[in-house]
């Protein structure tokens, strides 16, 4: 086992990275006395996984050629909910319409990448590690970041990732913890115990592992499990947001924080009878983010956190004749936090002008959300992780 190779709980409950372990007098300290950090502004990815079609997300409801386009389809005009003249959203993002009034918000549009690829494994790998399109780089561009700018010692991680086993961005070196809840976590964590040093270099690593395993335990071990007055959806991902909140409270606690929350919602794969699934998907979506927003609000960590989804790719404007979008190029993607600029970002859609495939042409590059994430959010040199000058987006307040 390498240093950076994961170990597995039996029945694939969590995952745990090699996480260094810091130094008794380092371990006691209380959370009031460590260091500030700039990773202390928490990053939420949300994956849209199958690639969700944003066209039935964010709806050009006023152009007659959405319509035109989506004659099964197209959701109504009379159901949207508008966010302007042009635009608005799906009715099943109701919940999150207090946020779009608060300006905490953003639409982000025309997300894409030149020469995209349609495949579902290399267009998300594409999205995991920042790379051009004929370029494969192995390592998320999140480990990247980690190795440009560690996190402190003391967090537990730089990231847990919640409703999946894959690490996506994180891949190739990042401190990363993935479970499916905290109790599933700590009770297998209970298996493994502290253990300092043995003649044998392999038995001597290995005791390593799990005593980094039992430090990051320790960090969503809270002394007293925080008892939230937010009221979390049912379902798949609203266990999955409650999850990432209770992560969140237990490091304000032991002040054993993460810098990176990845969720996952998913199957957004609509090939056909879409309209069920993805409006059920979206109610999901938005309630989960809402009830995420009211538990930052009561932990006092809204204005520090900033939420945004991604995905593989979008879906092609015109529906197929299975009632439902088959793979495409540019998606719109949401960004939320207390210190965001909400309204709408990028151009206006265009469906107008359709490339030779029916596909639209990317208006901004995905990675310049990303350098926005870097150079604003964190202060991270975002030209050396991202191996090349993107240009951040004005999507946050001072």
């Amino acid at each position: 086992m390498q240093r950076r190779e994961f170990l597995k709980f039996s029945g694939g409950l969590g995952i745990a990275y090699c996480l260094p372990l810091p130094g008794a007098s380092a371990a006691n300290m209380p959370p009031a006395a460590y260091e500030k950090s700039a990773y202390d502004n928490l990053l939420v990815m949300v994956e849209l996984k199958g690639g969700n079609d944003s066209l039935n997300m964010a709806i050009p409801y006023a152009d007659p050629l959405y319509y035109r386009l989506r004659p099964q389809i197209a959701i109504a005009r009379d159901k949207v909910l508008q966010l302007d003249q042009n635009l608005g959203f799906h009715p099943g993002m109701a919940a999150l319409m207090p946020l779009w009034k608060n300006k905490e918000l953003a639409v982000v549009r025309g997300l894409g990448y030149p020469a995209p690829n349609l495949s579902h494994f290399r267009s998300i790998e594409i999205w995991d590690t920042a790379s051009n399109a004929d370029q494969f780089l192995q390592d998320g561009w999140l480990s990247r970041t980690f190795a440009a700018k560690a996190t402190p010692a003391l967090y537990s991680a730089d990231a847990v990732v919640i409703g999946s086993s894959d690490l996506g961005p994180m891949a190739g070196g990042a401190r990363t913890i993935a479970l499916a809840n905290t109790e599933q976590f700590l009770n297998n964590a209970k298996l493994a115990q502290r253990a300092y040093s043995h003649g044998n270099p392999s038995l001597n690593h290995l005791f390593k592992v799990e005593a980094d395993i039992v430090r990051a335990a320790e960090g969503l071990r809270p002394p007293v499990k925080r008892a939230f007055t937010t009221v979390f959806p049912k379902g798949t991902f609203g266990n999955v947001v409650k999850t990432a909140a209770e992560v969140v409270a237990n490091g304000e606690q032991t002040g054993k924080r993460v810098a990176v929350l990845r969720l996952t919602i998913g199957n957004f794969d609509t090939h056909q009878n879409q309209n069920a699934a993805q409006a059920a998907l979206l109610t999901e979506l938005a309630e989960g983010l809402a009830a995420l927003k009211s538990a930052l609000v009561e932990l006092q960590r809204w204005d520090r956190s900033l939420i945004l989804t991604y995905a593989e790719f979008g879906r092609r404007p015109a529906e197929n004749l299975s009632g439902g979008t088959d793979h495409g190029t540019v998606s719109t993607h949401l960004v939320l936090g207390g210190r965001v600029r909400g309204g709408l970002h990028g151009p206006q859609v265009n469906l107008g002008a359709l490339d030779g495939s029916g596909n639209l042409p990317f208006a901004l590059d995905f990675r310049r959300l990303y350098a926005t994430v870097l150079g604003q959010w964190w202060g991270v040199d975002a030209s050396a992780v991202l191996h090349g000058k993107f240009a951040p987006l004005d999507l946050l307040r001072a």
